[in-house]
């Protein structure tokens, strides 16, 4: 029987052991096989973790950033070199798709990628001549000690929305994984460390509630970065913001795609099943609502179904299997509940994918693609971020009912429309009051160089991940005016 590692934390250059004694076993969703042991951190290592960041800043902020982004070229190759065991190792913890390990693994180094243009992106702006022999310019200088609080659903490339800007902006930085999936950054981290990075400049403290509380406290951390639930985000931003940090929250969704008479339906259905079951449904991108507007109501009806009893789900490193497992029993557990309430609801079980049973995974944490017809929506179930592989169907009358459904949920992440109408589509992009839009597109991720957005209670803050967003969450902007002596008296 193999020896179950516990896993270190890497403060300060150093990899730790922790001085806990409570700990949480890393759990394979496919198999329930125990992978690791992650430490439930104390307050006082991530306290060490902000000091050792705290001292290396003095040095990092002044590295040109020509040299800081050195290290990132560096991190890229390394990315690339080990792209298929990160990829694995997200599939191993987190359940997906190798495919969908992959995928995530490739934004993660776009990432990386776009934030290696900082000499270009972290510029200032300057105009002389304010006034008679007087110049003033802005630049931009980095906080201090930054750190983000990490959700499962993309260990390996939720924290590139952050930290390679973060670094290359001068800044030093903490990474608080999620104690559900902890050895992707774990192996991240062993790639840092190759960079060559100076000791202090990024810090990784394993733990829950004990150590995002101390985040949210510590007087040298200057900005959070969160990705995760609506309660959570908001708990997170009222107490890190009555802290005086800055934050950038991602919280829930639920996310509509709206489905035309005019559609490609073979095509909408391709894509509208990708993104309902892709990643298990657990991503605050997928789509959960399906809304048919007119004569869409039957076609896309009937092969929406077809398509969802047909999708292989198993362990995501077999062959050919196109969903894996949730995260937990618990979700599992709490999705079925919320299937039987849809139900209780009036809903009708289109497509009922409870109990799933996998020969050969008995005990894995899967839950088959589900449809849920005739769902109120006024209901809880239509209100409700289900984040496992559920599909809401509506029926609507007309594009504008469709509009005003999306622009009633309390959410904002993402809203999709299919057509072939351009009038529609500028329409739908114009008037739908969401963060992410797609037209003929069913999972609007915005690439590395856009910024990740999110209206209303998907998000708190005013910038986001990635991009300029990044680089202006991460910098404090200054504005010097200067006039010399020897203007003073100068005639003009």
């Amino acid at each position: 029987m193999n020896k179950i590692s516990i896993l270190p934390n890497y403060i300060n250059g150093q990899w730790c052991t922790s001085k806990t004694k409570d700990y949480l076993e890393v759990i394979n969703p496919a198999t329930a096989e125990v992978l690791a042991q992650v430490p439930l951190s104390p307050a006082s290592e991530l306290n060490q973790a902000a000091v050792a960041a705290a001292a290396a800043f003095t040095t990092w902020r002044r590295t040109p950033p020509t040299e800081r982004v050195q290290y990132l070229f560096k991190l890229k190759n390394l990315l690339e070199e080990h792209f298929e065991d990160l990829a694995r190792t997200i599939t191993l913890e987190c359940g997906k798709t190798l495919a969908e390990s992959q995928g995530e693994m490739r934004r993660a180094i776009e990432n990386v990628e776009v934030a290696c243009g900082i000499p270009m992106m972290m510029q200032g702006t300057n105009l002389e001549d304010v006034a008679k022999g007087i110049d003033e310019m802005m630049i931009r200088q980095p906080l201090g000690v930054a750190a983000v609080i990490c959700p499962f659903n993309f260990p390996g490339m939720i924290p590139f929305w952050f930290l390679p800007y973060a670094i290359a902006c001068g800044n030093t930085y903490i990474v608080k994984p999620s104690e559900k999936v902890p050895l992707t950054m774990q192996k991240v981290f062993q790639l840092l460390e190759k960079t060559g990075l100076p000791k202090g400049v990024i810090n990784l403290v394993n733990g829950a509630k004990e150590v995002v509380d101390a985040i949210l406290d510590h007087p040298k951390i200057r900005a959070i970065s969160f990705v995760g639930s609506t309660p959570v985000a908001k708990y997170i931003y009222s107490r890190g913001a009555a802290n005086g940090k800055r934050l950038q929250c991602q919280g829930g969704a639920k996310n509509p795609i709206i489905i035309l008479p005019d559609a490609d339906i073979e095509m909408t259905t391709k894509i509208a099943a990708d993104s309902a079951f892709g990643c298990a449904g657990q991503r605050c991108l997928a789509a959960s609502i399906a809304v048919t507007v007119g004569t869409a109501r039957q076609t896309f009806t009937e092969a929406i179904a077809e398509t969802a009893k047909k999708r292989v789900v198993g362990n995501g490193l077999d062959q050919n299997v196109q969903m894996g497992p949730v995260i937990t029993a618990q979700s599992k557990t709490r999705i079925e509940e919320l299937i039987q309430k849809a139900a209780d609801e009036g809903a009708n079980l289109l497509v009922d994918g409870r109990y799933a049973n996998i020969t050969g995974y008995e005990n894995g944490n899967f839950i088959r693609p589900t449809i849920l017809q005739n769902v109120q929506p006024a209901g809880e179930i239509a209100r409700t971020e289900i984040f496992g592989p559920v599909l809401s169907l509506i029926h609507l009358d007309t594009i504008d009912d469709a509009i005003a459904l999306v622009n009633s949920s309390q959410y904002g992440n993402m809203a999709c429309l299919f057509t072939t109408s351009g009038a529609a589509a500028r329409k739908f992009r114009y008037e739908a009051e969401a963060g992410n839009i797609g037209i003929n597109i069913g999972v609007a991720a915005p690439m590395a160089f856009f910024p990740f957005s999110g209206w209303k209670e998907s998000f708190f803050g005013d910038l986001h991940g990635q991009s300029n967003h990044a680089v202006e969450f991460f910098t404090q902007t200054k504005v010097v005016v200067e006039r010399w002596p020897s203007e003073w008296s100068r005639q003009f």
